[in-house]
C-alpha cells in the first residue's frame, strides 16, 4: 500500500530510521520514546500512545499522513497475548 501513497512511504521511511538511530547512536532523543510523524517530518515526540496519538491528531487531522512509531517496542521478539481483558 505504501507505493500507493507517497506520503506513507515517506513517513515509515522516517519512522524505521529513527528506530535504528535508537538503536545505534548512544543519547538518541528518540530512545524509548512514541513518536509521531506527519507528512514525512517528526512532528511530535512523546512518553505515551496516548499522548502523541492526540498531540499529532491536533497537527495534522488526516490520519492518511500521520505514522506513529513506538520506538521502545520490541518489534523482533514474538509475543504471545493470552487474554484480551
Amino acid at each position: 500500500m505504501a507505493k500507493d501513497n507517497p506520503v506513507r512511504a515517506a513517513n515509515e521511511r522516517l519512522a524505521e530510521q529513527i528506530r535504528n538511530e535508537a538503536l545505534t547512536v548512544p543519547g538518541s532523543p528518540y530512545a524509548d520514546k512514541v513518536v509521531g510523524i506527519a507528512n514525512g517530518q517528526v512532528v511530535v515526540v512523546g512518553d505515551s500512545l496516548r499522548e502523541v496519538d492526540q498531540r499529532l491528531r491536533q497537527i495534522e487531522p488526516d490520519p492518511a499522513r500521520c505514522y506513529i512509531a513506538d520506538v521502545g517496542a520490541d518489534y523482533e521478539t514474538v509475543q504471545d497475548v493470552w487474554s484480551a481483558d
